[in-house]
């Protein structure tokens, strides 16, 4: 055989092994679509194949994860709900007693003044026993005007109130006729509330 007949069997023979490529390719793209259809097939059939009793019971999983999920969800919709409530609460009673300090240090003054009403002043210069007089009464109304302002009231006591615990503090107990066991005798200093809030007892006397 002369060379220029093996270059020509050479040639045939690249061209036949690149068209068997090519035939294999198209068949392999011409599978592939088939092979998902099968896929799908089988996952059909399987389906298909699970009894009443297996689909009953991934019904039932799936309705528990279902359920389990949304209680998740009202348990932390109903802590934000308490938080945001707590917060509110917070900044209210934050403005409510907000001068509660202050309060306090007023009952001081207050005190002052109503000790300096029950003076007796000598009454031959009646002029200035009456201006002293009005003046200190005139303190008075205005210091209870912005008590009261800001909610700032009297504990209940006096004589034949019944002793609270919660309102009054007993600094003493004496014996009485004229007053009932356990009651008020005598106020020796006055209590205070800031709205619901206890500012300071009243010190009182108790019959025993």
């Amino acid at each position: 055989m002369s060379t220029e007949e093996e270059i020509a069997d050479v040639d045939q023979a690249e061209k036949a092994a690149a068209s068997e490529k090519e035939t294999e390719s198209e068949t392999e793209a011409h599978e592939e679509p088939a092979n998902t259809e099968n896929n799908i097939e089988r996952s059909d059939e399987e389906l298909d194949n699970l009894s009443v009793e297996e689909l009953v019971e991934a019904l039932s999983e799936s309705r528990a994860e279902v359920q389990e999920m949304k209680d998740g969800y009202l348990r932390a919709k109903a802590e934000m709900e308490n938080i945001r409530r707590r917060s509110q609460n917070e900044v209210t009673t934050a403005r409510k007693f907000a001068i509660e300090g202050f309060a306090s240090e007023l009952l001081n003054v207050k005190d002052s003044l109503d000790q300096a009403s029950l003076v007796e002043l000598d009454e031959s210069d009646q002029g200035a026993v009456e201006k002293m007089k009005e003046g200190l009464s005139l303190t008075l109304k205005q210091l209870d005007s912005v008590m009261t302002k800001f909610a700032v009231v009297e504990v209940e006591a006096g004589p034949g109130v019944k002793f609270d615990p919660e309102q009054h503090q007993a600094i003493s107990m004496i014996p009485s006729e004229t007053v009932e066991s356990n009651h008020i005798v005598d106020v020796m200093q006055k209590g205070f509330m800031l709205k619901d809030r206890l500012l300071r007892p009243a010190m009182v006397v108790v019959a025993s």
